[in-house]
């Protein structure tokens, strides 16, 4: 497994937020984190990347045992991360936001590079000189995961990426995500698009109350309708 968390237990001041979770992510794997909101979907992505220390439990990254680690150590080991407030330069140009974070730590064989990313998003090669905060909300999303990309990330943590967009865009962003898929990217995706992410993901953990409800494949999640029901339905 590329990542693995164990037991993770996660604290905001005395408030405990999650509670023995596990969760892994093979190399080449979409793998989804679901739940309604409140369950703990965002507190287990900042437990991975060391943003809210867990307090008890392992965060293990290809064999290497990460929790306790700052994040910036975490993130160059090869996670790349677009988080759910998108958090772009704004007054940076599209182009001065993907080049500001470009780099190739880890030495991947086919780096991403401007040009792979604006044959990604074109919308992002027209927009490139461009303030970002001019953007249009989908843009800012492309550019949010294209800047996660151009640190050439082996695992991709994909928090709301569509949330919120216009229906065009969201279609455009789950093409990305298939062909970032094809190309063997591993990705941890949080949405709550079920019948997309049930094509795209290879395996899906729900949480409930911060702690993991229900886990299996695509296959096992679409047999069991009431699952979603019970566990993601308004």
């Amino acid at each position: 497994m590329l990542l693995e968390l164990s037991s993770i237990e996660t604290f905001y001041g005395r408030s405990q937020v999650l509670f023995g979770v596990d969760l892994s992510v093979g190399e080449g794997e979409v793998v989804t984190l679901m739940g309604r909101n409140g369950m703990g979907k965002t507190t287990t992505v900042r437990s991975i990347l060391g943003l809210t220390p867990p307090a008890r439990g392992s965060v293990t990254f290809d064999g290497r045992r990460v929790s306790g680690m700052a994040p910036y150590r975490i993130a160059r080991l090869g996670i790349g991360l677009a988080p759910e407030g998108r958090e772009i330069f704004p007054t940076l140009t599209v182009r001065e936001n993907l080049v500001a974070t470009a780099a190739n730590r880890i030495g991947q064989p086919d780096p991403w590079t401007l040009e792979r990313v604006f044959a990604l998003f074109p919308r992002l090669h027209e927009r490139q000189h461009q303030a970002s905060f001019s953007l249009s909300g989908g843009e800012q999303q492309m550019l949010t995961i294209a800047r996660a990309l151009m640190t050439n990330p082996r695992l991709l943590i994909l928090d709301e990426a569509t949330e919120g967009l216009a229906p065009l865009i969201r279609e455009q962003i789950w093409h990305a995500v298939e062909e970032l898929k094809q190309a063997g990217l591993a990705i941890l995706l949080i949405d709550k698009n079920l019948s997309r992410l049930l094509r795209i993901a290879d395996r899906h953990y729900i949480l409930e109350k911060g702690q993991v409800a229900w886990s299996g494949t695509s296959q096992e999640l679409a047999a069991e309708p009431e699952i979603a029901d019970r566990y993601i339905g308004v």
